[in-house]
């Protein structure tokens, strides 16, 4: 019997994502913190949280196969989280003018009835164009960005904010890779697209 697929997100650009994939899953909530570490490299960060929240919700699923995935932006080193807010999205895109900044997505699929997984981070990087105040203020009240990484939505406006996009896999910058998650759940015998 082949096992459930869990997204542990409750992300509704991961779901709409996942659903491209024509196989059935649920989504459950990981509930963890997300605070980086002391000298955390945004690699070891992405990664670690992704692996955390599919462990979280394998507490739930003892026979489950569970996607975990966490996204940040990096700008010059730095983590960079969702603003939150109004007056921290301006300060981020504020930042991001005429830089690039990478997004870093971390992966991990849990079998929860084995206790193994597979674990992986996938980069993207965008040059975002010079940007001005009023524009940042227009993007932001059409957009409200707030729980995204780097206060942008590229399946939205937020593609308007950018000069360049460099990355293997498009659907990492949205914060789920399906190239990479479609060669996980390969190797665990689920089959892409699902038979009906």
């Amino acid at each position: 019997m082949r096992q459930q697929l869990i997204l542990g997100s409750t992300s509704p650009f991961r779901k709409e994502l996942l659903e491209r994939l024509c196989i059935p899953f649920i989504c459950d909530t990981p509930n963890i913190d997300e605070t980086p570490l002391e000298n955390e490299s945004p690699n070891d960060y992405v990664k670690r949280l992704s692996l955390e929240k599919a462990r979280a919700v394998a507490k739930n699923h003892p026979d489950a196969l569970i996607i975990g995935s966490d996204q940040c932006s990096v700008l010059k080193g730095q983590i960079r989280g969702k603003p939150g807010n109004h007056k921290n999205a301006i300060k981020q895109l504020r930042e991001s003018s005429a830089e690039r900044v990478s997004f870093l997505t971390g992966l991990c699929l849990l079998d929860s009835r084995s206790n193994t997984f597979q674990l992986d981070m996938i980069p993207f990087h965008v040059d975002f164009r010079e940007l001005t105040n009023s524009e940042i203020e227009s993007y932001l009240r059409a957009e409200e960005p707030y729980f995204c990484a780097g206060s942008f939505k590229s399946e939205g406006l937020g593609i308007s904010l950018f000069e360049r996009l460099q990355g293997d896999d498009p659907t990492a910058l949205i914060g789920l890779p399906l190239i990479s998650l479609s060669n996980m759940l390969r190797k665990q015998g689920v089959l892409i697209p699902a038979p009906s």
